[in-house]
């Protein structure tokens, strides 16, 4: 009866190893969705961590498109012939130039967070990355328009209020937006920055004159396109990194 008692136990064993042992379906599913939510969890890290630079922020250094000339904002170290004789601005269509990039720094006595995006209103300094001059303006002529020169002027360590714009968005927006237009207002004469059809013989051929103008229309508007974004404060894993400007 012992003997007996001892296989059928171990017969019942047996049956038991076999129910536990997964059916290689089982297997390949488990498989599968342990895979899938890796992936799954693998992608939403990525997106957590996907900076935004779908706006312009402080800090940024961006080339302004003209929306009707499509040339760029741009300066270089030729002065102008007439008026203040500071150094000139103009519209140039080469989309590879270097003298084209600016950088956005806080208004004069202002602050702003580096990465913190413009509101609708907001007020800003506009430097010219390679020879450090700011965006300005003043009461001169244009030369070719008549209108209100735009120049660049000061350095690093000069700058007065005539170097003020407030970003006007348009649409609606509520923030500056890459890729969307703006009108840039100079504050102290409340002209607009504008450009149109008229263009330059020498030394600087081919170039659109860019000044200031009281007319509100699509030749005041410009899009911030190529360039250096610095992520929306908050958008990335290095909050650290952003530093009052």
């Amino acid at each position: 009866e012992g003997a007996q008692a001892d296989a059928q136990e171990s017969s019942h064993r047996r049956a038991q190893d076999l129910l536990e042992i997964p059916k290689p379906l089982d297997m390949v599913r488990r498989r599968a969705v342990a895979l899938l939510f890796a992936a799954f969890l693998a992608c939403a890290s990525v997106a957590a961590a996907e900076p935004d630079t779908s706006k312009v922020t402080c800090g940024s250094t961006v080339k302004l498109t003209h929306a009707n000339t499509k040339a760029k904002l741009h300066s270089h170290e030729i002065a102008y012939g007439s008026g203040s004789g500071q150094q000139s601005v103009t519209g140039f269509r080469e989309v590879n130039d270097g003298n084209s990039y600016w950088t956005v720094k806080p208004a004069l006595g202002g602050t702003c967070v580096a990465g913190e995006p413009l509101a609708n209103g907001a007020t800003i300094r506009l430097q010219h990355v390679n020879t450090r001059k700011w965006l300005h303006s003043h009461l001169h002529q244009s030369p070719l328009s008549g209108n209100q020169e735009v120049s660049c002027f000061g350095d690093e360590d000069t700058s007065n209020m005539d170097d003020n714009w407030r970003v006007e968005t348009q649409g609606g927006d509520n923030e500056w937006l890459r890729d969307r237009k703006v009108r840039l207002v100079h504050v102290s004469t409340g002209v607009s920055l504008h450009s149109h059809q008229q263009k330059y013989s020498r030394p600087i051929t081919g170039q659109f004159e860019v000044c200031g103008a009281h007319s509100k229309d699509s030749n005041n508007l410009w899009i911030a396109q190529e360039g250096m974004y610095l992520p929306v404060k908050g958008s990335d894993t290095e909050d650290n990194a952003h530093g009052e400007l």
